[in-house]
């Protein structure tokens, strides 16, 4: 799908192509890439490029193209080992021509388009674009950032309650949605410091790059904040699972040496060997009544030595 947009003034969207808009491609079908190949005649090799999930943010210039390619967080709808992701974002510029190509339906792109519109002024130039994206990506992160707290919090509550696999495991999926996070906004970084010399900057730019900035540092801070708090909770709980293990293991081998006495009493009478007392009729009461206080005293000793 491809939504043709204005962006002079206020963003309003056309009808059809015209030199200097912004043409939106989401989701690009075989008509989608039909238009850019033969209408706008992009590189086709960079859409290839895009539809490569794993994709790292970069820059390249070609024949007058400028292909920008900008890792932004993206949240799966079906069920997912690493539910928060980050996917590329395209943009391509020429001179007149403004295209933005992703593979996934974004609320990034979504709320982009509705909080320009409330604005009600459109971008000076495509270079405005870029570097609005850029912040719209940034402030998407924090966003994503805070859900993934809550996720964190909720789990860690359900595990201060009883420890279960589930929990751990979502835990497990949230510190490899941080990693995606922190390697895409470290990317989007050393991208943003390249663009700064190689597009047309003017005095609005540099102040918008400045917001940019502030923003991917706070992202990538608090990103770092989150998975070095997930890390501690992971080695806490796992220290809390192996001092349970220890405490069953203990107590499974204390019942076991307490049993191993009457075992062993139980064992030497009753060898096929003349003990002297298999003719008194005290005799079987006397090895029951031995195996209990002997198991009693060691129940005794190691309960007081905490060890049952």
């Amino acid at each position: 799908m491809r939504t043709y947009w204005n962006i002079s003034q206020t963003l309003r969207m056309l009808d059809e192509w015209q030199p200097n808009c912004w043409t939106q491609v989401t989701c690009p079908t075989t008509d989608d890439e039909e238009f850019l190949f033969n209408k706008l005649e992009i590189p086709t090799y960079f859409l290839d490029d895009i539809r490569d999930k794993d994709e790292r943010s970069r820059y390249e210039y070609d024949e007058g193209w400028t292909l920008i390619i900008l890792r932004i967080p993206y949240v799966k709808e079906v069920r997912s080992r690493t539910p928060h992701t980050t996917i590329p974002l395209g943009i391509i510029l020429n001179k007149g021509i403004c295209v933005t190509v992703c593979n996934y339906e974004t609320n990034m792109m979504i709320d982009f388009v509705s909080y320009q519109q409330k604005r009600n002024s459109g971008f000076t130039d495509s270079v405005d674009l870029v570097f609005r994206l850029f912040l719209s990506s940034a402030v998407w992160y924090l966003k994503r950032l805070k859900q993934i707290n809550v996720l964190i919090e909720e789990a860690k509550r359900n595990l201060d309650h009883s420890i279960d696999n589930e929990d751990l495991i979502n835990l497990s999926r949230l510190q490899d949605s941080l990693t995606y996070f922190t390697t895409s906004i470290r990317g989007n970084e050393t991208l943003l410091a390249k663009l700064k010399f190689k597009l047309p900057v003017d005095e609005l730019d540099a102040d918008l790059i400045e917001d940019v900035n502030i923003e991917m540092n706070q992202a990538r801070e608090t990103t770092n904040i989150y998975a070095n708090i997930l890390d501690s909770t992971m080695e806490t709980y796992a220290s809390i699972i192996n001092n349970n293990m220890a405490g069953v293991m203990k107590q499974l081998t204390s019942v076991s040496i307490i049993l191993m006495f009457p075992t062993l009493i139980a064992s030497i009478f009753g060898m096929n060997l003349f003990s002297g007392m298999e003719t008194a009729v005290w005799g079987f009461p006397t090895v029951i009544v031995g195996s209990l206080l002997v198991t009693g005293v060691f129940y005794w000793w190691f309960r007081r030595k905490t060890w049952l």
